[in-house]
């Protein structure tokens, strides 16, 4: 007689999956990575924590590779070098397989508890993602400038509804984060990947601590960087900035040729003019540096998109089960 077949029981809980990039924090980390297994352990929730180490010059990479070697569910990649955060992220993503994915960062001024507050944000408000939104930012005044800069970026850019505050503290429903991971731009920028891949995004207040250990990575050189980035990358507005600056500054380079025109037609031409001669060729000649310099920078930028094959390599995976690719593995793209 034949025996039925036995079909293993559907798994209806939703996982979810934390993804950290890890940079300089050795210091701190480790408590980081402490509080989310034991926010996650005691309230039931299925979950996965993704370590991604982006290219630490301090002991970060064996402070996380020791912790996913001996705790269940945590998974610490380690990139070549120092790609940014945006990589890490996106590293993170392509390991994770969870319904949700939830990022925050390393240094616990997102504190691990508030992830709760995401979570249910997402279920009851129907929402694909779901933005952290901070009571009080614990920040430098160069960084609230570098937000309020970007948020102007993405709300042009990216659509960024009215009254939709945005941070790198949120959580991202498995479809939103899979169209980030299909995208092929060669300079990923998550924030505005998640507006532009979502249907229905929402925020949550959420409480965002001092930071007790050490100081920022995003300085305001890197800040400038990433608005850079973000608008010769998903943007042709400095592009068309130029072009209009262009056609008004050969306009007026017309109106002034007409008229030295006329005066030397209708009045005495003894006068030289080499002071205004110099000043006109320096004027545009600087412009025109200008300008060909920004298509420069656009043509960087399509080469890389199409030459290189990945945006970043990862070195080594390291996790309890022993799942982690050996050394030299590199992830997707």
């Amino acid at each position: 007689m034949v025996q039925p077949a036995t079909v293993a029981p559907v798994e209806t809980t939703p996982l979810y999956s934390l993804v950290i990039p890890v940079f300089n924090s050795d210091p701190i980390v480790g408590d980081t990575v402490d509080r989310v297994v034991e926010v996650f352990t005691q309230a039931g929730l299925r979950f996965e924590l993704v370590l991604v180490n982006d290219g630490s010059s301090d002991d970060s990479w064996q402070v996380i590779s020791s912790r996913a070697r001996d705790t269940p569910h945590v998974l610490a990649i380690n990139l070549l070098k120092n790609y940014g955060q945006h990589h890490a992220n996106l590293a993170g993503f392509r390991a994770t397989r969870g319904d949700w994915v939830i990022t925050l960062d390393d240094d616990l001024q997102n504190p691990p508890e508030e992830t709760l507050k995401l979570i249910d944000a997402a279920h009851s408000g129907g929402h694909d993602v779901v933005f952290g939104e901070f009571e009080t930012k614990q920040a430098a005044g160069y960084r609230r400038l570098g937000s309020k800069m970007i948020g102007l970026i993405n709300r042009r850019i990216f659509g960024q509804p009215p009254g939709l505050a945005v941070s790198n503290f949120r959580i991202l429903r498995r479809d939103v984060v899979d169209r980030i991971c299909n995208d092929n731009n060669a300079f990923p920028y998550i924030t505005g990947q998640a507006l532009l891949y979502s249907n229905e995004p929402g925020n949550v207040l959420v409480r965002h601590d001092a930071r007790t250990v050490g100081s920022s990575n995003y300085s305001l050189l890197r800040i400038v960087r990433l608005v850079l980035t973000i608008l010769f990358s998903y943007s042709l507005f400095p592009l068309r900035l130029a072009a209009g600056l262009g056609f008004a500054v050969a306009g007026l380079a017309i109106l002034l040729g007409g008229g030295f025109f006329l005066r030397g037609i209708l009045t005495d031409s003894r006068v030289p003019g080499w002071t205004s001669l110099v000043v006109l060729l320096a004027v545009f000649n600087g412009f025109l540096i200008a300008l060909v310099s920004m298509l420069g920078e656009y043509l960087v930028r399509i080469l890389n998109a199409v030459t290189v094959p990945r945006s970043y390599h990862v070195v080594e995976r390291v996790s309890a089960d022993g799942t982690g690719d050996p050394a030299g593995a590199d992830g997707a793209r």
